[in-house]
């Protein structure tokens, strides 16, 4: 009788409970609060249809159950929503909706993605799977199926979050992949069998996606990306709320970019994912850059090193000031280096060998702009 996410419908039944507020639609008692005459009036239609009995019998046909709040299987995170929170939750699978959801991230994005945008959707939601999480999504083209499909691949747990009856599931084009889900994971929504999606119900069930995981990750979003009212909703709910950048070329990246601008984080793989929503000392590995074999000399050696010229021949005492040492030590270093092929002497001077000039002076040119330095040096 009521659509999804009716707050003024939602402040009914904490008010008057949902056997009075059932009451007065059905037998057309004294009108309730906060709507107008004719709506009202609508709400009383609806439920002289007496369609509540039938989509039970529908669902029960289907294999389909139905989840309200205050059922062992509710998950009680959906409560932040308030007065929003969903009447009930139609599943579809066997899994517990309330165990799983304790251990869940929602990874969305745009529908029209990029090769890039569904590459990193499955790589993500793969990574989250084998790490024993739940990837949650809303089934849609693009991000959302790549993000099913890459935790199926991986064998671990998915759930798709429908704006329409999970009997007949939209876009009809995922039909098989539904089925692989309800066989796997769960398939829910919040409109009874039968029902079909609208514009504004993508809109409204997406703060079920937001209210249901513990974070939210946007990997492709265009500024008016639906997607990005899941991240907004993860916001205001307090959750965890994570982006993946894109090209700063890209439209589909647009959106991402502005969320990460803002009071999203930066994400780039599962490891990080899971550092924001999991337990203490779930921590992602520190990045670096390949170790070179001069990495491996000691620091004493290294600074010798870079204080030889980049051609041409050095003294023993202009090589010394430049590593800040004595030139008994700076001799002492350079036959070191010598052995292990980085200089060679010339005289009374001393030079990098080619095997040096590649190695040490080949990243300069790989410096940015703001000159911050050789990767891997001290």
């Amino acid at each position: 009788m009521l659509e999804p996410g009716d707050e003024v419908g939602g402040r009914w039944l904490r008010e008057w409970g949902a056997v009075e507020v059932a009451r007065r639609l059905r037998d057309g008692g004294p009108q309730l609060v906060g709507v107008t005459d004719r709506r009202w009036a609508g709400l009383l239609a609806r439920a002289r249809d007496g369609g509540a009995r039938r989509d039970l019998d529908t669902a029960r046909r289907a294999g389909v159950r139905f989840v309200c709040p205050g059922d062992v299987e509710w998950p009680r995170q959906l409560d932040d929503l308030g007065d929003g929170r969903p009447l009930g939750l139609w599943v579809r699978g066997r899994p517990s909706l309330r165990m799983w959801a304790l251990r869940s991230v929602a990874v969305v994005g745009a529908r029209a993605c990029t090769e890039y945008g569904a590459q990193v959707a499955a790589t993500l939601a793969s990574g989250l799977a084998e790490r024993g999480w739940v990837v949650v999504s809303g089934g849609a083209f693009g991000v959302d199926g790549a993000a099913h499909r890459g935790a199926l691949g991986a064998g671990g747990a998915t759930v798709a979050v429908l704006a329409c009856g999970v009997d007949r599931p939209y876009p009809r084009g995922h039909t098989e992949l539904f089925a692989r889900i309800a066989e796997q994971g769960l398939v829910i929504g919040e409109l009874p069998p039968g029902e079909h999606p609208t514009a504004s119900r993508f809109v409204v069930r997406n703060r079920v996606i937001a209210a249901l995981t513990r974070g939210t990750v946007v990997v492709e979003a265009a500024h008016r990306s639906g997607s990005l009212s899941t991240a907004r909703a993860a916001l205001r709910l307090g959750r965890h709320t994570m982006g993946v950048p894109g090209p700063v070329t890209s439209g589909l990246s647009a959106g991402v970019h502005e969320l990460l601008r803002a009071d999203a984080v930066l994400v780039t793989g599962a490891a990080e994912v899971v550092e924001l929503v999991g337990e203490m000392g779930d921590l992602a590995p520190v990045g670096q850059g390949p170790v070179l074999p001069r990495d491996l000399l000691e620091p004493a050696a290294r600074q010798v090193l870079a204080a030889l010229p980049g051609s041409g021949t050095a003294g023993v005492a202009l090589i010394a000031r430049g590593a800040q040492t004595t030139e008994d030590d700076a001799v002492a270093r350079l036959y070191e280096l010598r052995s292990l092929g980085y200089v060679e002497r010339h005289g009374d001077g001393w030079k990098l060998t080619r095997q040096a000039v590649i190695s040490v002076r080949a990243p300069r040119s790989r410096r940015g702009p703001g000159g911050l330095g050789r990767p891997g040096e001290a």
